[in-house]
């Protein structure tokens, strides 16, 4: 049988953090940023987890 690949868009997306966890980028942050607010730009800055809802599904999507 064929190797599974994994996807590669979302390979360089995505990092697998030390307990196995998921840890992604915020969306909303390449553009518009003069209609943000200070507090909502901070936030968005740093890194965010994937939800256990999508886990399952993005971690199929990674397997080589």
């Amino acid at each position: 049988m064929p190797k599974m690949k994994s996807h590669s868009g979302l390979a360089k997306r995505v990092k697998r953090t030390a307990s196995g966890k998921l840890k992604r980028g915020h969306a909303y942050t390449s553009h518009l940023a003069a209609n943000k607010s200070q507090k909502q730009k901070r936030k968005l800055r740093h890194a965010g987890l994937v939800s256990t809802g999508d886990f399952k599904r993005i971690k199929q999507m990674l397997q080589k």
